[in-house]
């Protein structure tokens, strides 16, 4: 019996010096912590829900993400059209962009020659059988076919870039193999009195500039 008594009271012992060591002691001494003076003047008032206040938070931040976002689409509007006024062209190009061209000084048969954008227009007042014969070409023979109705507003009126089409050589007017038409004599490029090529190495018809008339003796190239 003794060691069984023995092993008891070691094992009260230990069961002892286990319990004294879980054993937490607190401060009971220390003042009691206060976060009122961080709190919101609105929350101070126990008369005021905090339901309120964050509905009445909720509305500001609303009200200036709006103005914010207002206040930053015309920062972004005035900026971009800084750029857009920096890019679009200047004074002078526009005064090139269309030229008026007056047409009573010229006579039947003959071809002006105007400079648009840097480029020859030639303006050709086409006599009534120049205007008979190409209305008369097959345009199932030509290499680019188009109609001479197609590239006339008025059909004694030819209008058409002065250059040709296979290197931008500029043709020679009333010269070549077709009466009252057009010679290149760069590479040997025949262009009829429609500006359509008839012969040689330019792939396309010349060019018709877009353009309008203003009245019978004005037009508007551009």
């Amino acid at each position: 019996m003794s060691r069984i008594e023995a092993s008891m009271r070691s094992l009260v012992s230990l069961r002892s010096l286990l319990c004294s060591v879980n054993t937490r002691y607190a401060h009971t001494d220390l003042p009691k912590v206060s976060f009122q003076e961080y709190r919101r003047k609105k929350l101070q008032d126990p008369n005021v829900s905090a339901r309120e206040s964050v509905d009445e938070r909720r509305v500001s931040t609303f009200a200036a993400s709006f103005i914010g976002g207002v206040a930053f689409m015309y920062g972004v509007k005035s900026h971009l059209l800084h750029y857009v006024m920096f890019l679009a062209p200047s004074r002078d190009v526009l005064a090139e962009a269309q030229i008026e061209i007056a047409l009573q000084g010229i006579k039947v048969g003959k071809v002006a020659i105007m400079k648009w954008r840097g480029k020859p227009v030639f303006v050709y007042h086409r006599p009534e059988s120049t205007i008979e014969q190409e209305r008369a070409v097959n345009i199932d023979e030509l290499r680019d076919p188009q109609t001479d109705e197609e590239r006339t507003i008025k059909p004694e009126w030819l209008i058409v870039t002065g250059i040709c089409t296979h290197l931008g050589c500029v043709p020679i007017p009333n010269a070549g193999m077709i009466a009252g038409g057009f010679y290149c004599p760069c590479h040997g490029s025949h262009f009829d009195a429609s500006g359509r090529i008839r012969k040689g190495p330019a792939p396309t018809n010349m060019e018709v500039p877009q353009y309008k008339f203003l009245d019978n003796d004005t037009i508007l190239v551009g």
